[in-house]
């Protein structure tokens, strides 16, 4: 068997490399952004790593192994809205853990974004940074028009089931919605 025609075998490498004027640059496809099914009621958080505000790994699936967890979810960190929302879940945070649920914020924006709006604000909990909003559309808080993250609240019963879900939701109303329910909730036996 001959060998492919000279015109082939060069059509063959530049489908994986690109020649500049001077030098031979590999080219890659570009990575995907993973895709996490759908969180609905009754569903259990997966394993999935976020950085938080200190730029630290946090496995969601384990922040429920002690407590309850109520995630709220905001567009934008430090804007007027969602500094209501995040000072609303600031000054009831002890009556959640009171209960024995702790929250957390979660976000776009980048950990050392949020380190200054939590230090800014003093906001007693941590901030999650879910930069391609993958846990937020698993969530269903990512607009599916515009890709912005829709504000609302995730409660997660201890061991990861999510019991109530609120979307959208006011920055004023999220976090005495949440307290509410999180007061009401009686867990399975």
């Amino acid at each position: 068997m001959s060998e492919p025609r000279r015109s082939a075998r060069l059509a063959a490498t530049t489908a994986t490399t690109a020649k500049t004027d001077t030098e031979v640059v590999e080219t890659t496809p570009p990575a995907k952004t993973p895709v996490l099914a759908p969180i609905d009621i009754g569903d259990t958080l997966p394993s999935y790593i976020l950085k938080n505000e200190q730029g630290e790994d946090i496995d969601v699936a384990k922040i429920t192994e002690e407590k309850g967890v109520v995630i709220f979810s905001i567009p934008k960190a430090d804007t007027s809205g969602c500094t209501t929302q995040a000072c609303g879940f600031r000054d009831i945070y002890p009556d959640f853990t009171e209960h024995d649920f702790t929250v957390y914020c979660l976000s776009h924006d980048k950990p050392e974004d949020q380190k200054k709006w939590q230090l800014k604000k003093e906001f007693p909990y941590p901030l999650l940074s879910d930069p391609d909003r993958v846990f937020v559309a698993a969530l269903g808080a990512k607009d599916p028009k515009t890709g912005k993250t829709k504000r609302g609240h995730f409660i997660f019963a201890k061991g990861g089931k999510l019991v109530d879900k609120k979307l959208p939701v006011t920055p004023a109303d999220s976090p005495t919605f949440a307290l509410e329910f999180v007061k009401s909730f009686k867990p399975a036996l």
